[in-house]
């Protein structure tokens, strides 16, 4: 429990330092952003509602839900909106890509940390293997959830920048090599998937 909060308070103020940065953020939070930009709220606010959405759309995939798929639904919103108010924006570019970087790194870490203690998939994270496993592989799903929420995200005026891209090329290799340091071994077999969508 303690390395699964840990992690999802990280990630949370990962994706607050891309935010702050201004050069781009994860798919799904491109939507967020989007969300909140239409619709007032907050992106913090916006993640948890989206999470809970998707945690829905587990009922008729008939995906179990683990004490770490609820928490994740709230811990990392709410971590956002804090963390957003404490961190200020770089005052340079050569900030905002210190921050954008950062930012990347603290959400490998975090995923390494709360997919190895293995209680449960973050709710972005179910869906996506969920619906592979009605056919599609792991990555053709995940690129087209991904595209999908992106594309929205985008059209609603969320901010799609050289941070969503190297998040896109990033994240995968630095998660594969974080977890396998992190993976607590509970007895259950862990989702087979490569890609942190939360």
């Amino acid at each position: 429990m303690t390395q699964l909060i840990s992690g999802l308070v990280l990630f949370g103020v990962g994706i607050a330092l891309m935010l702050q940065s201004g050069l781009g953020v994860p798919p799904w939070d491109v939507l967020h952003q989007g969300l909140a930009e239409q619709f007032g709220l907050t992106v913090g606010i916006w993640s948890i509602i989206i999470s809970f959405v998707v945690l829905l759309l587990w009922l008729p995939l008939r995906e179990r839900y683990g004490m770490g798929t609820l928490l994740n639904a709230l811990i990392i919103g709410v971590v956002i909106d804090v963390a957003v108010l404490l961190i200020p924006p770089p005052a340079s570019l050569w900030g905002d890509g210190l921050m954008l970087t950062a930012g990347i790194l603290a959400i490998g870490l975090a995923s390494g940390m709360y997919i190895g203690a293995n209680l449960g998939p973050g709710p972005r994270d179910g869906l996506m293997t969920a619906v592979a496993r009605r056919g599609l592989s792991i990555r053709t799903t995940r690129w087209a959830l991904e595209l999908a929420v992106l594309v929205a995200g985008i059209l609603l005026g969320g901010t799609f920048g050289v941070g969503t891209i190297a998040f896109a090329l990033l994240i995968g290799p630095i998660v594969q090599f974080v977890l396998p340091r992190w993976s607590i071994d509970t007895g259950r077999p862990e989702d087979a998937w490569d890609h942190p969508a939360r």
